[in-house]
């Protein structure tokens, strides 16, 4: 079998048809907002995801794929992420960075709170499927919940459908019997320094504060978008 990376490939999320793949669908806000949670504020340089230990590890898992297949395999990685008014010139190095290390990187103005990019994921995934080409999906998102339904007809459809998360925040990943779940943490090199996880589950014996997922204020927007 001929080793997937003897080449440089050009197969992108914009061609209309390529190889057979694995495919990577990286949450940005999603994640942004888990590790946030965890961190309980906005991650400093030794908690931000290194994207290279991200890419090795999608290449040995399309390795593994292609192994187990018999044939080959190209490993697709994207990243989805939103760009607030007045943000480009912020998230431009990140975008930039994630780009030169092999990433595809799908960016959509955040005008409105419906303007996010959840439908647009959905949207790539299907649209691998149904060229044909799909034969394994991973899901990087906090909690995974918008993918839920997606990835279960994808498993029962036997296509490997795995999710990178945080187990505190995607319990029903955890125990499912059909979707593979890695801890984003598990992954080596992701993280500069252990993330400062507490959970009900390994509480220290003096107790510990644990963050709130969003802000209090968040109350009003919700008020305010139900008397609409």
């Amino acid at each position: 079998m001929a080793d997937v990376h003897d080449t440089v490939h050009s197969y992108t999320p914009t061609d209309q048809s390529g190889p057979e793949n694995l495919l990577l669908v990286w949450d940005a806000p999603n994640l942004d907002m888990g590790l946030g949670a965890i961190l309980g504020g906005r991650p400093t340089a030794a908690y931000r995801p290194r994207f290279d230990a991200i890419g090795r590890w999608l290449l040995a898992r399309a390795d593994s794929l292609a192994y187990d297949l018999g044939r080959r395999i190209e490993p697709e990685a994207t990243v989805f992420t939103n760009i607030a008014p007045g943000g480009a010139d912020v998230v431009r190095p990140w975008v930039e960075a994630l780009r030169n290390v092999g990433f595809a990187v799908f960016a959509k103005p955040k005008l409105t709170d419906d303007s996010d990019v959840d439908e647009d994921m959905l949207a790539h995934i299907r649209r691998r499927f149904e060229e044909g080409v799909l034969c394994g999906v991973v899901v990087a998102s906090a909690d995974g919940q918008n993918f839920r339904e997606l990835l279960e007809e994808l498993a029962g459809d036997g296509i490997p459908a795995t999710v990178i998360g945080f187990h505190e925040h995607a319990s029903w990943a955890v125990a499912h019997e059909a979707i593979e779940f890695v801890d984003l943490e598990e992954i080596a090199g992701v993280f500069r320094e252990p993330l400062p996880r507490v959970s009900l589950d390994n509480l220290p014996d003096g107790g510990a504060w644990l963050q709130p997922f969003r802000p209090l204020t968040a109350l009003l927007s919700n008020r305010n978008q139900s008397q609409e």
